[in-house]
């Protein structure tokens, strides 16, 4: 082929590349902004799963027009084809595996309990692999050898990875028998503690009260002993120790703190009302009756801020009622016992 007959190829390649980068660029970010500001269930997650699939395709338009317009050598049309094909269905099946991770992250909110990204990323793996081999075998590449390569490199493979395999095992054992779940409070025996928020091949992340990231190697977590709050239910009793004094009215203590409980359960909790708060007195202390209160929120994380309001509410009723809540007394009797040093200071 002399320079000019190149031209026209070259010419319906650069037209699908443009067109390709106008349609990627403002067609499919026009239609992505509409389907987000419409909400469209489920529209982001397809569209996502289209992104870059507008420009592959008239790119392969492109070079289907050369094919089909252009006086190109066979063979030059033969490798056209296989690239063509080959990039067709990879393209397919990349739409594909990530609208099965798409899906799976839907029905992995709807039904709170399994890790996102571990079983998303398996499953997307798994259609990429499976879609790769059935484009060698399209092309006509004899995937058989290939298969048995993976078989024996896959045992080298395996004793080389074995932490890492180690890992992912455990992760999968975490997830199916729901020791954990994505968005469960848990605390380790080291005393990190946090949300969970992820649970991938390798490490389960842990998001902390102060907005730091603990990750901890998925077979560590699974070998260790941790505090789910989370289970076998989210709700959580909140207790507090509180003392007042021994000429206190026991009965209008008892119906004091109730109503403020109640008061502070309305405000963080108002679904568990039907869980009434109760105390329970227990010691005659140096200087008080001291007694705990025992009331139900939401999940653990509410007990922080259960705990400011019942000591703010209960305190300002205290000082309504008249009811006193003591401070530690100590009595000091001072003797002299004639010696020269001076004066001995005794405890009682």
């Amino acid at each position: 082929m002399n320079m000019m007959q190149w031209i026209l190829p070259l010419a319906i390649i650069i037209g699908g590349l443009v067109v390709g980068i106008i349609g990627e660029q403002i067609v499919y970010k026009k239609v992505k902004a509409a389907v987000v500001n419409k909400g469209m269930p489920g529209g982001e997650m397809i569209l996502h799963s289209l992104n870059r699939m507008t420009f592959i395709g008239f790119l392969l338009a492109g070079l289907f027009g050369v094919i089909l317009f252009s006086e190109i050598p066979p063979n030059i049309k033969d490798v056209l084809d296989k690239i063509i094909t080959s990039v067709f269905l990879f393209s397919l099946t990349l739409v594909f595996a990530r609208l099965t991770a798409g899906f799976i992250n839907i029905y992995i909110r709807r039904n709170e309990g399994v890790s996102t990204s571990l079983i998303a990323n398996v499953a997307k793996v798994t259609i990429l692999a499976l879609g790769s081999l059935i484009i060698l075998q399209t092309i006509g590449v004899k995937i058989t050898p290939i298969l048995t390569t993976l078989g024996v490199g896959g045992l080298a493979v395996g004793l080389a990875l074995q932490d890492t395999l180690a890992n992912l095992f455990s992760g999968f054992y975490l997830i199916i028998s729901k020791q954990v779940r994505t968005g469960n409070y848990i605390k380790l025996e080291g005393g990190e503690e946090g949300y969970i928020a992820d649970i991938n091949w390798r490490n389960t992340t842990i998001k902390e009260i102060s907005n730091n990231t603990v990750i901890i190697p998925n077979s560590k977590l699974a070998s260790s002993i941790f505090i789910n709050y989370h289970l076998p239910e989210k709700q959580i009793t909140l207790t507090m120790n509180v003392g007042v004094s021994y000429d206190s009215d026991l009965e209008l203590v008892e119906t004091v703190t109730t109503e403020v409980a109640k008061e502070v359960m309305a405000e963080i909790a108002p679904d568990l009302m039907n869980n009434e708060p109760y105390i329970r007195f227990h010691t005659f202390n140096d200087f008080s009756i001291d007694f705990t209160l025992y009331m139900r929120v939401s999940e653990y994380f509410d007990q922080r801020i259960g705990k400011h309001l019942f000591v703010k509410k209960l305190h300002k009723r205290y000082q309504q009622e008249g009811i006193n809540i003591p401070f530690p007394i100590r009595d000091i009797f001072i003797k002299d016992d004639g010696n020269k040093n001076g004066v001995v200071k005794q405890d009682l």
